[in-house]
């Protein structure tokens, strides 16, 4: 089984692929392709591994021998999945790798909100402790997290996690109905939005949760309240909840994805890190701790040892 993997380097350094080099006769490894490059680096393969790397119909219909697809990520959004299916491809990705990674940079971004981080930072860096009567700064009061009501959206492993360690703050935690989901006998975000001390997004982007928080529920949001979302961008509407920051009414935003990464065109989030705001932005590495990148390639292996057997013993 000849197998190729077009952007390695989005994994980073450090992991270890001997798992998936043992499933396969020939490992073929590529740091990056470019979309020009990949129908010739896939010839012949008849395994795909791919994060971010897109293959539409117009790939796949030029790659006859190509029998699997792994997604060394969760989301499947680069792959046309119906092209794959009409083609007879088999497409599978990874799910729950980087729970503890993603979680525990969650709960960073919420205390450091809490705390006003970002703005005693900006103090201490401007010098006004150095300045101060006394042997601290009351500049800016922080939100103490016991007691505090913490509203999660998406109760999948990730967002489970995130409710339990919270919970070891002490924190109050609510769980919204799924969005777009009429089914779902949960109290949705617009009822538990009002009373929330802090949000946290952990559900899929789609039509349902483009701009779920937006400006008109920003409004509603009680003073002070705190967004965090390491889910997707463009889950919150980032242009209205930097106004609500500035305004006062928000009282931190921390993301660490925005709606196209790299943000190579800019973003206004990323213009607002100079001024004097509780704004956290990190740079979509939630999930990056060495055993979560780890992980994907272990699941990866999975994937493709559960495939050649299901090949040779079909049901």
């Amino acid at each position: 089984m000849h197998a190729v993997i077009l952007d390695a380097d989005s994994l980073g350094q450090g992991v270890d692929l001997s798992a998936i080099k043992t499933l396969t006769s020939q490992l073929t490894i590529h740091g990056k392709s470019e979309p020009e490059q990949v129908v010739a680096r896939l010839k012949g393969a008849d395994v795909a591994l791919v994060n971010k790397v897109r293959l539409t119909d117009d790939v796949l219909s030029s790659l006859p021998s190509l029998r699997l697809i792994c997604v060394m990520a969760t989301g499947t959004n680069n792959i046309d999945m119906l092209a794959a299916e009409r083609r007879g491809i088999s497409v599978r990705n990874v799910t729950g790798y980087g729970t503890e990674s993603v979680a525990q940079h969650t709960l960073m971004i919420l205390l450091s909100l809490a705390a006003r981080t970002p703005l005693y930072q900006r103090d201490v860096a401007d010098g006004k402790w150095q300045q101060s009567p006394y042997f601290c700064l009351f500049n800016h009061p922080s939100m103490q997290l016991s007691g505090k009501h913490l509203v999660i959206v998406g109760e999948g492993e990730l967002g489970s996690r995130v409710a339990t360690l919270a919970g070891a703050f002490g924190m109050r935690v609510s769980f919204t109905a799924r969005p777009g989901a009429a089914d779902d006998p949960r109290p949705g975000l617009d009822s538990l939005a009002p009373d929330a001390d802090a949000i946290s997004f952990h559900c899929p982007l789609n039509d349902d949760t483009q701009h779920v928080m937006n400006a008109t529920l920003i409004k509603r949001l009680k003073p002070g309240a705190l967004l965090v979302n390491c889910a997707r961008g463009g889950i919150i509407d980032e242009k209205a909840a930097l106004d609500a920051l500035r305004e006062g009414h928000l009282g931190g935003l921390g993301v660490d994805v925005l709606p196209v990464e790299p943000p190579s065109d800019g973003h206004p989030l990323l213009d607002a890190l100079h001024e004097p705001l509780n704004l956290i932005v990190t740079p979509h590495n939630a999930w990056i701790a060495p055993e979560a990148r780890q992980r994907i390639l272990d699941l990866t292996a999975e994937n493709i040892r559960s495939f050649t057997n299901q090949a040779v013993n079909p049901s």
